[in-house]
């Protein structure tokens, strides 16, 4: 579940109990399939755990879109754009990485993301096997859109209406 509190500006999500970071280093071009299928590899390392785990970019995209479909209230920030040619050149390599570190910072530093099952997983799975069965759990999650809303821990304090409503009017007025 997740937790929402009364900040000194009203109901905020609470805070990540465990914050960290990740780091995403070390892009590497591997191949499959005897070589015909070749892709770059980023190992992925979370500061909580200090264990790397090494992820391609249909990865990060995975998560992305499993975010996108739990979390519709949240604004989830676009990944670095896929790319069909050139896409082992050095340049594009490296702009991309430094892209997803971007995208890696806000997801780490986010109070609702961080703490989302499927993002753990995506950080701690070094297990093919893990993997499949922990992505099938993921996509078969029933608490997304709306019904993420029923996961919510909200406080019990009693909230003056007519504060609410004048907060509700300044949002509007943005």
């Amino acid at each position: 579940s997740y937790t929402i509190d009364m900040g000194p500006l009203g109901p905020r999500w609470k805070e990540s109990p465990q914050p960290f970071s990740c780091s995403i280093e070390d892009p590497t071009k591997q191949t499959k399939f005897k070589g015909i299928k070749t892709y770059i590899s980023y190992r992925v390392t979370p500061s909580h755990t200090g264990h790397p785990v090494y992820r391609r970019y249909k990865h990060f995209d995975w998560l992305y879109n499993r975010l996108l479909h739990k979390f519709t209230v949240i604004s989830v920030p676009h990944l670095p754009e896929k790319q069909a040619t050139g896409r082992f050149e050095e340049d594009f390599i490296e702009k991309r990485k430094r892209r997803l570190i971007l995208w890696m910072n806000h997801m780490t530093s986010h109070p609702v993301l961080s703490q989302y099952e499927g993002f753990e997983h995506f950080l701690m799975c070094a297990d093919d096997k893990q993997w499949k069965l922990g992505k099938r759990r993921a996509e078969k999650d029933e608490m997304v859109g709306a019904h993420f809303m029923l996961t919510l821990q909200i406080p019990n304090e009693h909230q003056d209406l007519q504060d609410v409503e004048e907060r509700v009017d300044s949002f509007k007025a943005l």
